[in-house]
């Protein structure tokens, strides 16, 4: 009986002991993004450290959501989004934890990564002026008070204030220059339009190229996908704009694509493994030579696309304060009519 029972107890502990090390070499990403790029970093991840990473997709609110709803019980290790204003709802939303990274520290400047280390950024996009090459001369340009003065009247494009770029857009100009500038700003644009705001980004580079209004706002990653695109008309339409970066005042508005290691993780290792290996000077190359996003790793150039764009001066914040002023950007949008 005695040898049953020491049996018994041996396989109990080989098989736990085969799951801890099942554990060990797994880390599981929820994740907004859907590029191929990131689809063979990750496999360059699981090739180099034999860690296989297993990947679930969604829309950023709703996975931030499901991981608060699944508590302690979530299988999610590492999360990783676009905007830092959603990052910063993550941690309000207490789900994520602070990481002590040597490496992360070192690849990841502290102006792109949350000040208590509970996100990192990972990706870099500057939301910029578009113009029509024909109609503008980019002289006029200037910074982005200079899209509220009259001499843009009836010219300027853009999406709703629901998208979250636009809100940390006005969020980072109520952090530099206070809320009534801010409100200021805003109503001017919304005196400016050109039509009511609809579509994506793309949509409104589109529109600058039909004439329908002179100047766009929009993210710098998409025109390098628009002017790179299988579809003939996208690239038309790209090499018919230009882009500026605004200057002026304090520089251009930059956001990430970032990520931060989920509170409840139950491969917390492996999880800031996949976040550091992320922040690599290989994986930062592969980012910029194939998203046309900008890397956060001082180490890294940008693509020779970015390059040719030239230097631009980025605004002087802690992108925390994206999300610190998220809900008064949105306010300000709601009282000024920016539908």
């Amino acid at each position: 009986m005695k040898k049953l029972i020491t049996i018994t107890i041996l396989i109990s502990v080989l098989i736990g002991l085969g799951t801890v090390a099942y554990a060990a070499e797994e880390v599981n990403l929820y994740t907004n993004r859907h590029y191929d790029t990131d689809e063979e970093i990750l496999d360059r991840f699981t090739e180099e450290t034999g860690i296989e990473v297993n990947v679930l997709k969604g829309d950023s609110d709703q996975l931030i959501e499901r991981i608060a709803r699944e508590g302690k019980n979530s299988p999610a290790d590492l999360l990783i989004t676009a905007d830092a204003g959603r990052l910063h709802r993550a941690k309000k939303r207490e789900i994520l934890q602070s990481v002590e990274s040597e490496v992360l520290n070192e690849n990841v400047p502290a102006n792109l990564r949350e000040q208590g280390n509970y996100w990192f950024g990972l990706t870099v996009r500057g939301r910029v002026i578009v113009y029509s090459k024909e109609r503008v001369d980019p002289a006029e340009l200037g910074g982005y008070a200079d899209l509220s003065s009259d001499k843009w009247q009836d010219e300027i494009l853009v999406r709703s204030s629901s998208n979250i770029y636009n809100q940390s857009l006005l969020a980072s100009l109520v952090s530099i220059y206070g809320e009534d500038w801010a409100e200021d700003w805003a109503a001017g644009v919304v005196d400016n339009m050109a039509r009511k705001p609809q579509g994506n980004d793309r949509a409104q580079a589109t529109a600058v190229a039909a004439g329908e209004g002179d100047l766009a706002i929009m993210n710098t990653y998409y025109l390098g996908k628009m002017l790179n695109s299988d579809n003939p008309a996208e690239v038309e339409v790209a090499e018919n704009v230009g882009i500026h970066f605004p200057d002026g005042e304090n520089g251009t508005h930059i956001n990430v694509s970032g990520a931060g290691v989920v509170k409840n993780a139950p491969n917390r290792e492996n999880a800031v493994k996949l976040l550091e290996y992320l922040s690599s000077a290989s994986a930062q190359k592969f980012f910029a030579s194939a998203n046309y996003e900008y890397p956060v790793n001082p180490d890294v150039e940008a693509s020779e696309l970015l390059q040719s764009w030239g230097d631009f001066e980025p605004q002087n914040i802690n992108l925390t304060e994206l999300g610190i002023h998220n809900e008064t950007a949105v306010k300000i949008f709601n009282r000024v009519g920016w539908q």
